[in-house]
Protein backbone atom coordinates (compact mmCIF):
# COMPACT_ATOMS: atom_id res chain seq x y z
CA UNK A 1 0.00 0.00 0.00
CA UNK A 2 1.41 3.52 -0.79
CA UNK A 3 1.77 6.19 1.50
CA UNK A 4 0.67 10.25 0.64
CA UNK A 5 3.39 12.86 0.49
CA UNK A 6 2.02 16.42 0.30
CA UNK A 7 4.69 18.72 -0.90
CA UNK A 8 3.50 22.11 0.14
CA UNK A 9 6.47 24.45 -0.19
CA UNK A 10 8.79 25.23 -2.74
CA UNK A 11 10.98 22.34 -3.84
CA UNK A 12 14.76 22.19 -4.24
CA UNK A 13 15.94 22.64 -8.02
CA UNK A 14 16.32 19.86 -9.83
CA UNK A 15 18.37 19.35 -13.60
CA UNK A 16 16.86 18.15 -16.83
CA UNK A 17 19.62 15.69 -16.90
CA UNK A 18 18.61 14.22 -13.02
CA UNK A 19 15.19 13.89 -14.03
CA UNK A 20 15.69 12.49 -17.20
CA UNK A 21 17.94 9.74 -15.38
CA UNK A 22 15.37 9.06 -12.38
CA UNK A 23 12.07 9.19 -14.82
CA UNK A 24 13.61 6.55 -17.66
CA UNK A 25 11.65 3.80 -18.70
CA UNK A 26 8.42 4.66 -16.28
CA UNK A 27 4.81 5.32 -16.94
CA UNK A 28 4.14 8.45 -14.40
CA UNK A 29 0.51 9.32 -14.30
CA UNK A 30 -0.93 12.84 -13.86
CA UNK A 31 -4.14 12.92 -12.11
CA UNK A 32 -6.44 15.48 -10.10
CA UNK A 33 -9.80 17.32 -9.94
CA UNK A 34 -10.65 19.52 -12.80
CA UNK A 35 -8.69 22.76 -12.79
CA UNK A 36 -6.09 21.37 -10.99
CA UNK A 37 -3.40 21.81 -13.96
CA UNK A 38 -2.55 18.51 -14.32
CA UNK A 39 -2.20 18.86 -18.35
CA UNK A 40 -0.30 21.89 -17.58
CA UNK A 41 2.40 20.45 -15.48
CA UNK A 42 2.75 17.15 -17.54
CA UNK A 43 3.92 19.47 -20.61
CA UNK A 44 6.17 21.35 -18.21
CA UNK A 45 7.30 17.78 -17.53
CA UNK A 46 7.85 16.38 -21.11
CA UNK A 47 9.23 20.22 -22.18
CA UNK A 48 11.93 18.69 -19.23
CA UNK A 49 12.67 15.82 -20.24
CA UNK A 50 13.31 16.11 -23.65
CA UNK A 51 15.45 18.84 -22.71
CA UNK A 52 17.15 16.24 -20.22
CA UNK A 53 18.23 13.87 -23.10
CA UNK A 54 14.94 11.54 -21.99
CA UNK A 55 12.86 9.66 -25.26
CA UNK A 56 9.15 10.57 -23.83
CA UNK A 57 5.63 9.46 -24.56
CA UNK A 58 2.75 11.80 -23.72
CA UNK A 59 -0.95 10.14 -23.75
CA UNK A 60 -4.75 11.08 -22.48
CA UNK A 61 -6.18 9.10 -21.04
CA UNK A 62 -9.75 8.58 -21.97
CA UNK A 63 -8.48 8.67 -26.09
CA UNK A 64 -4.69 7.98 -26.84
CA UNK A 65 -5.49 5.81 -29.66
CA UNK A 66 -8.36 5.92 -32.73
CA UNK A 67 -10.47 3.14 -31.09
CA UNK A 68 -10.01 5.22 -27.42
CA UNK A 69 -10.96 8.75 -29.13
CA UNK A 70 -13.79 7.22 -29.68
CA UNK A 71 -14.90 6.07 -26.82
CA UNK A 72 -13.66 9.41 -25.65
CA UNK A 73 -16.39 11.18 -27.52
CA UNK A 74 -18.90 8.86 -25.88
CA UNK A 75 -17.51 9.59 -22.55
CA UNK A 76 -17.11 13.32 -22.36
CA UNK A 77 -18.84 15.09 -25.87
CA UNK A 78 -22.45 14.39 -24.33
CA UNK A 79 -24.43 14.63 -21.20
CA UNK A 80 -24.23 11.16 -19.39
CA UNK A 81 -26.85 12.00 -16.98
CA UNK A 82 -28.68 9.25 -18.70
CA UNK A 83 -25.39 6.61 -18.52
CA UNK A 84 -25.35 3.98 -16.20
CA UNK A 85 -22.20 4.39 -14.21
CA UNK A 86 -21.05 0.67 -14.76
CA UNK A 87 -21.70 1.67 -18.07
CA UNK A 88 -19.53 4.83 -17.70
CA UNK A 89 -16.50 2.86 -15.56
CA UNK A 90 -16.51 0.16 -18.67
CA UNK A 91 -16.21 2.41 -21.22
CA UNK A 92 -13.26 4.11 -19.50
CA UNK A 93 -11.30 0.68 -18.58
CA UNK A 94 -12.26 -0.30 -22.85
CA UNK A 95 -10.06 2.85 -24.17
CA UNK A 96 -7.51 2.25 -21.21
CA UNK A 97 -7.20 -1.16 -22.39
CA UNK A 98 -6.54 -0.07 -26.02
CA UNK A 99 -3.91 2.75 -25.11
CA UNK A 100 -1.82 0.12 -22.81
CA UNK A 101 -1.97 -2.13 -26.21
CA UNK A 102 -0.90 0.22 -28.64
CA UNK A 103 1.00 3.07 -26.35
CA UNK A 104 1.81 2.53 -23.47
CA UNK A 105 3.14 -1.14 -23.49
CA UNK A 106 5.12 -0.81 -27.12
CA UNK A 107 6.93 2.64 -25.18
CA UNK A 108 7.91 0.74 -22.04
CA UNK A 109 9.51 -2.43 -23.91
CA UNK A 110 11.50 0.49 -25.98
CA UNK A 111 13.11 1.99 -22.69
CA UNK A 112 10.94 5.51 -23.12
CA UNK A 113 9.13 7.38 -20.67
CA UNK A 114 5.29 7.56 -20.52
CA UNK A 115 3.26 10.44 -19.32
CA UNK A 116 -0.09 10.32 -19.00
CA UNK A 117 -3.11 12.42 -18.47
CA UNK A 118 -5.35 10.60 -16.46
CA UNK A 119 -5.19 6.74 -15.96
CA UNK A 120 -7.14 4.22 -13.20
CA UNK A 121 -7.00 7.37 -10.46
CA UNK A 122 -9.77 9.24 -12.55
CA UNK A 123 -12.05 6.16 -12.63
CA UNK A 124 -11.28 5.62 -8.84
CA UNK A 125 -12.22 9.34 -8.10
CA UNK A 126 -15.19 10.18 -10.64
CA UNK A 127 -16.80 7.21 -11.15
CA UNK A 128 -16.39 6.52 -7.26
CA UNK A 129 -18.04 9.42 -6.51
CA UNK A 130 -20.99 8.31 -8.61
CA UNK A 131 -21.28 5.63 -6.47
CA UNK A 132 -19.25 2.77 -7.89
CA UNK A 133 -16.91 0.91 -5.87
CA UNK A 134 -13.55 2.02 -6.13
CA UNK A 135 -11.78 -1.34 -4.99
CA UNK A 136 -14.23 -2.47 -8.01
CA UNK A 137 -12.33 -0.30 -10.19
CA UNK A 138 -9.15 -1.99 -8.66
CA UNK A 139 -10.11 -5.28 -10.15
CA UNK A 140 -11.83 -3.91 -13.78
CA UNK A 141 -8.06 -2.53 -14.03
CA UNK A 142 -6.24 -5.33 -13.28
CA UNK A 143 -7.73 -7.24 -16.16
CA UNK A 144 -7.90 -4.20 -18.59
CA UNK A 145 -4.04 -3.09 -18.32
CA UNK A 146 -2.29 -6.58 -17.11
CA UNK A 147 0.64 -5.42 -15.54
CA UNK A 148 1.38 -1.83 -16.85
CA UNK A 149 0.18 0.01 -14.02
CA UNK A 150 2.05 3.25 -12.89
CA UNK A 151 5.58 3.78 -11.42
CA UNK A 152 3.98 6.71 -9.73
CA UNK A 153 0.71 8.99 -9.96
CA UNK A 154 0.79 12.28 -8.60
CA UNK A 155 -2.45 13.38 -7.85
CA UNK A 156 -2.52 17.15 -7.91
CA UNK A 157 -4.64 18.84 -4.92
CA UNK A 158 -7.15 21.71 -5.59
CA UNK A 159 -10.56 22.27 -3.87
CA UNK A 160 -13.51 21.81 -6.12
CA UNK A 161 -14.29 26.05 -5.83
CA UNK A 162 -11.11 27.06 -7.22
CA UNK A 163 -10.90 24.35 -10.27
CA UNK A 164 -14.52 25.91 -11.16
CA UNK A 165 -12.79 29.36 -11.67
CA UNK A 166 -9.96 27.65 -13.61
CA UNK A 167 -12.28 26.14 -15.84
CA UNK A 168 -14.32 29.04 -16.17
CA UNK A 169 -17.55 27.19 -14.07
CA UNK A 170 -19.74 29.32 -12.04
CA UNK A 171 -20.48 26.85 -8.67
CA UNK A 172 -24.40 26.93 -9.33
CA UNK A 173 -23.81 25.40 -13.04
CA UNK A 174 -24.85 21.61 -13.24
CA UNK A 175 -25.29 18.86 -15.44
CA UNK A 176 -28.13 20.29 -17.24
CA UNK A 177 -26.07 23.10 -18.31
CA UNK A 178 -23.78 21.49 -20.34
CA UNK A 179 -24.35 22.92 -23.34
CA UNK A 180 -24.12 26.07 -22.30
CA UNK A 181 -21.27 25.84 -20.74
CA UNK A 182 -19.43 23.60 -23.65
CA UNK A 183 -16.41 25.83 -24.28
CA UNK A 184 -16.21 28.08 -21.65
CA UNK A 185 -13.31 30.36 -20.76
CA UNK A 186 -10.34 29.25 -18.81
CA UNK A 187 -7.48 29.49 -17.39
CA UNK A 188 -5.54 26.65 -19.22
CA UNK A 189 -5.40 26.93 -22.89
CA UNK A 190 -6.80 24.83 -24.74
CA UNK A 191 -9.57 23.58 -22.08
CA UNK A 192 -13.40 23.56 -22.52
CA UNK A 193 -15.97 22.04 -19.81
CA UNK A 194 -16.92 18.13 -20.59
CA UNK A 195 -19.07 16.05 -19.60
CA UNK A 196 -17.04 15.46 -16.50
CA UNK A 197 -16.83 19.11 -15.67
CA UNK A 198 -20.00 19.79 -16.43
CA UNK A 199 -21.25 18.14 -12.95
CA UNK A 200 -22.26 19.88 -9.82
CA UNK A 201 -20.33 21.36 -7.61
CA UNK A 202 -20.95 18.58 -4.97
CA UNK A 203 -20.01 16.15 -7.49
CA UNK A 204 -16.62 17.62 -7.44
CA UNK A 205 -16.18 18.11 -3.74
CA UNK A 206 -16.51 14.06 -3.75
CA UNK A 207 -14.32 13.71 -6.62
CA UNK A 208 -11.63 15.51 -4.72
CA UNK A 209 -12.38 13.42 -1.48
CA UNK A 210 -12.19 10.50 -3.45
CA UNK A 211 -8.67 11.73 -5.04
CA UNK A 212 -7.37 12.11 -1.43
CA UNK A 213 -8.15 8.64 -0.39
CA UNK A 214 -6.93 6.81 -3.25
CA UNK A 215 -3.17 6.12 -1.88
CA UNK A 216 -5.03 3.77 0.98
CA UNK A 217 -5.99 1.05 -1.46
CA UNK A 218 -4.44 1.70 -4.95
CA UNK A 219 -1.79 -1.35 -5.91
CA UNK A 220 1.23 1.05 -6.93
CA UNK A 221 2.56 5.00 -5.69
CA UNK A 222 0.95 7.57 -5.26
CA UNK A 223 2.04 11.21 -4.30
CA UNK A 224 0.15 14.14 -3.61
CA UNK A 225 1.24 17.73 -4.68
CA UNK A 226 -0.36 21.00 -3.44
CA UNK A 227 -1.74 22.23 -6.87
CA UNK A 228 -2.13 25.78 -5.52
CA UNK A 229 0.56 29.19 -6.54
CA UNK A 230 2.35 29.02 -9.90
CA UNK A 231 2.81 26.81 -12.80
CA UNK A 232 6.46 27.19 -12.50
CA UNK A 233 6.26 26.80 -8.13
CA UNK A 234 4.22 23.59 -8.98
CA UNK A 235 6.52 22.56 -11.44
CA UNK A 236 9.57 22.57 -8.84
CA UNK A 237 6.91 20.51 -6.48
CA UNK A 238 6.18 17.86 -8.89
CA UNK A 239 9.95 17.79 -9.98
CA UNK A 240 10.55 17.41 -6.19
CA UNK A 241 7.83 14.63 -5.69
CA UNK A 242 9.44 12.49 -8.26
CA UNK A 243 12.78 12.88 -6.98
CA UNK A 244 11.73 11.08 -3.98
CA UNK A 245 9.13 9.12 -4.82
CA UNK A 246 11.50 7.21 -7.76
CA UNK A 247 15.14 8.38 -6.82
Amino acid sequence: MSEPLSMTGAALSKTDSQLAKVMQGKFIVFDGPDGAGKSTQREACDKALRAGGAEVVSCRDPGGTTIGDRIRSVLLDFDLVTMNVNCETLLFMASRAQLVHEIIAPALAEGKTVLSDRFITSTCAYQGAAGFDPKRVIELAHFAVGDHWPDLTIIFDVDAEEGFKRIGRKPHHAGKNRKKDAGAASLFDGSQTDAMEARSLDFHRRVRKRFLEVHDYYPTPVVTVDARGSVDEIHQRTTEAIIHALG
